[in-house]
């Protein structure tokens, strides 16, 4: 059996969600927006919850399509906060709309998201050797990214979410060193080392 990362070893959602999507390059944009928002959402909370919750995110933002998010109505948002299950935080919601917003001009001034976002790394992967042996939640990337979404309007997007987003879509790879993804991607993906 390969070996993972000790977070995700629940034999269910984390796993799966470890094995399929966790620090795989990812380069498709709607992905990218249910990465954010579902970061937006968590915030204070735990992944788990929100893994669990993420068909119910499906069915009230209408699997993700950041375009019909970006006009949401009062009317929806009322429809939104009244789904069962649904994390209830208007705030969030709100959060959520706006950021779709954002995206959208984001897409209209670099052609896509995923343009924009890998060229803070050149489109590379990195993989920073200190991270194995320190815990990190957050560095000097992330709080460049999270600074410049704050001056594009982003809401709920601070240097400790970004960096999340920025290991989930894999433009940091932080799985163990004797994770198979670890290897994995080092060789699939083009990549940068750094201390």
């Amino acid at each position: 059996m390969s070996e993972r990362c000790d977070w995700c070893k629940d034999n269910g959602i984390l796993q799966k969600y470890h094995d399929e999507e966790w620090g795989i390059p990812l380069h498709d944009d709607r992905k990218q927006f249910e990465f954010l928002m579902m970061e937006v959402m968590q915030c204070g909370l735990n992944w788990n919850m929100m893994l669990k919750k993420r068909h119910i995110f499906r069915q009230c933002f209408d699997d993700f399509d950041y375009r019909k998010i970006a006009v949401y109505d009062e009317g929806k948002i009322q429809e939104i906060m009244e789904t069962p299950g649904m994390i209830r935080s208007l705030r969030k919601i709100q959060a959520v709309i706006n950021n779709a917003c954002r995206f959208l001009q984001i897409i209209e001034e670099f052609g896509s998201f995923d343009t924009y976002l890998w060229s803070w790394t050149g489109g590379k992967t990195l993989v920073y050797r200190s991270h194995q042996t320190e815990g990190v939640a957050k560095n000097e990337l992330s709080d460049a990214v999270s600074a410049d979404l704050k001056k594009r309007g982003f809401k709920y997007l601070g240097s400790i979410t970004v960096y999340s987003h920025l290991q989930a879509c894999g433009m940091i790879n932080d799985h163990d060193e004797n994770c198979f993804l670890y290897d994995e991607i080092c060789r699939r993906y083009p990549v940068e080392y750094r201390e």
